[in-house]
C-alpha cells in the first residue's frame, strides 16, 4: 500500500527535484519487414512503425496527466537498419533513403527520436554493415529525429579496429556534413561496446534482434531527487550515504516501473525494462556532477572523483533491482558533458580533463559522451579514443561508449550551443600526439582471456 507521506514525498520529487520519466521508448522488430526490393520495404517499415506507434504520444499524455509524472520524450527504436536494409541495399544513398523513411514516420507519430540506424559490427562487417556506416554521415545530416549507433566491440569478440578507424572518418564527415548546425549531426551518433539489446536511451537505442515484435522500455531519471537525499546526510558516514542512495533509487524506480505498466496496457505492449540510469539535463540542479560535489568533491573531477562515481553507481543499482524484477538498459550514472551544468562548470573551471572521463568510464553506465572537441582533430585521433573506450568495455565486461563532436571551425576555448535537452559545452582539448601507425593496422584486437567462460 502507498501512504499519504509517499505520495507527498513524490510530489516533491516531481515539483522541486526534477523527478521525471525521461522516456517511453516502444521497440519494434522490422525483420517481417525485409524485401528485396527498396521501395517494397520502405512502404513496410513505415506501415508497420505507423501501426505500433500511432498512439504512443497520445498514451505517454495520457499517463502523465492521470498521475502527474512528467514524461518528457516518447521514442521508437527499431531493429539495426544493417540487418534489415541488407537485401535491398546495394549502396549507402540506398540506405539514406530508409533513414528519410524512418525520419518521415517519426515526425507522423511525433516522437521526439527514432533509433536503430545502426550496425553491430564487434567481430566483423558485412557489406550491408559497411554500406550503412558509410550512409551515417548524409544520413544524418538529412533527417531531423533519426539517431543512429555502431556497436564496435564485445567482451566476447574483441574489438573490429577496422570498424574503429571507419568510425573515426565518419563522425569527422558527420561533422562536416552538419557543421552549419555546430555539427550537431554528431549528438544523434553513437558507437558502443557490449550495447545492450534493450536500451531506451538516444542515442544508443536500437531493438535487438533477442526482442519480442514490440516491447515497451521506459527510462527514468533523478539526479536532482539523489543530490536533495544527500543534502540531508551531509558529513555522515559512507553506510549512511550509501543506503540514502540506495532508498532514493528504489522510490525513483518504482515511478518508472508505474508508468512502463500502464503504458504496456494501455498500447498492449509487453512491458520490457525499466532503465534507472541518472540522465541529468542543464536544468540547474539536475546535475550527476553536482551528486558528486555533495558528496565531498570540490568540483567533478577532483581526485576521489572515481570512487564517489563507482559508489554512486553500484547503489543506484542496488536500489533499482529491489524496486523492478525487470532493470535493464544501461542502468546507472551517466556523465554527458553538454547536458550536465555541473560537468560543464567543472571542465570550465580547469577540474575536469578527458583523460579524467575516461577513467570515470570504467564505473560509469556510458564513457565519453555529449564532449565537444576541436574540429580540426584528426579521424585516427578521433579512431584512437575511440578504441580506448572500447578496450575499457571489453576488459571490464560493461557497456561503454563514445559521442564526440569535433565541431567544424571551433577550438579550444570557445563553445557550443546545441539547444534543449542536449544543452551547451566548451570545446575541449584532446591529446595531440599521434596514434596514426596504431590505428592505421587491419584486422582486431582479440578477445580477452576472460571472455572464455563456456
Amino acid at each position: 500500500m502507498i501512504n499519504l507521506y509517499e505520495v507527498v514525498e513524490t510530489n516533491n520529487m516531481i515539483e522541486k527535484e526534477n523527478l521525471d520519466v525521461r522516456t517511453i521508448t516502444l521497440g519494434i522488430s522490422l525483420l517481417d519487414c525485409v524485401d528485396s526490393d527498396l521501395s517494397v520495404l520502405k512502404e513496410k517499415i513505415y506501415r508497420k512503425i505507423h501501426e505500433a506507434a500511432r498512439d504512443l504520444v497520445k498514451t505517454g499524455e495520457l499517463i502523465s496527466r492521470e498521475f502527474g509524472i512528467p514524461i518528457v520524450n516518447k521514442r521508437i527504436s527499431v531493429t539495426p537498419i544493417a540487418l534489415v536494409g541488407g537485401a535491398a541495399c546495394k549502396s549507402p544513398e540506398d540506405f539514406t533513403q530508409i533513414a528519410r523513411t524512418l525520419d518521415q514516420v517519426a515526425h507522423e507519430v511525433d516522437v521526439n527520436f527514432i533509433g536503430g540506424y545502426s550496425a553491430l559490427v564487434s567481430k566483423g562487417m558485412t557489406p550491408a554493415d559497411e554500406l550503412l556506416i558509410r550512409s551515417i554521415p548524409q544520413a544524418l545530416a538529412s533527417t531531423e529525429r533519426v539517431c543512429s549507433s555502431v556497436n564496435l566491440g564485445s567482451t566476447r569478440t574483441g574489438i573490429n579496429m577496422d570498424a574503429v578507424r571507419l568510425m573515426g572518418e565518419m563522425i569527422k564527415q558527420t561533422a562536416e556534413a552538419t557543421k552549419e548546425q555546430d555539427s550537431l549531426g554528431c549528438a544523434k551518433l553513437v558507437v558502443f561496446c557490449n550495447a545492450p539489446d534493450d536500451n531506451p536511451f538516444m542515442a544508443g537505442a536500437f531493438h535487438g534482434v533477442t526482442e519480442a515484435d514490440k516491447i515497451i522500455n521506459v527510462g527514468v531519471s533523478g539526479p536532482g531527487v539523489v543530490k536533495t537525499a544527500l543534502q540531508k546526510v551531509r558529513g555522515e558516514s559512507f553506510e549512511v550515504l550509501c543506503e540514502t542512495i540506495k532508498k532514493t533509487a528504489f522510490k525513483v524506480t518504482r515511478v518508472g516501473q508505474l508508468v512502463a505498466q500502464e503504458a504496456s496496457k494501455l498500447l498492449h505492449v509487453p512491458f520490457g525494462i525499466v532503465d534507472l540510469s541518472l540522465a541529468p539535463t542543464p536544468a540547474i540542479g539536475d546535475s550527476v556532477a553536482d551528486i558528486l560535489c555533495e558528496i565531498g568533491l570540490e568540483y567533478a573531477g577532483a581526485p576521489g572523483t572515481t570512487a564517489a562515481l563507482a559508489l554512486l553507481n553500484d547503489q543506484v543499482k542496488k536500489g533499482g533491482v529491489m524496486a523492478s524484477s525487470y532493470v535493464g538498459g544501461l542502468s546507472g550514472a551517466f556523465i554527458p558533458v553538454s547536458e550536465d551544468q555541473g560537468m560543464i562548470d567543472a571542465v570550465t573551471a580547469g577540474a575536469l580533463t578527458l583523460e579524467k572521463l575516461e577513467a570515470m568510464t570504467c564505473v560509469c553506465s556510458v564513457g565519453l559522451d555529449m564532449i565537444a572537441i576541436p574540429g580540426d582533430t584528426k579521424a585516427t585521433t578521433i579512431a584512437g579514443i575511440i578504441a580506448d573506450e572500447m578496450a575499457i568495455g571489453m576488459v571490464n565486461q560493461k557497456t561503454t561508449a563514445v559521442r564526440l563532436i569535433p565541431v567544424v571551425g571551433k577550438g579550444v576555448g570557445e563553445n557550443v550551443e546545441f539547444g534543449g535537452l542536449l544543452g551547451h559545452a566548451p570545446i575541449m582539448p584532446v591529446n595531440g600526439f599521434s596514434c596514426d601507425d596504431f590505428v592505421n593496422r587491419t584486422g582486431r584486437i582479440p578477445a580477452p582471456i576472460h571472455s572464455f567462460k563456456n
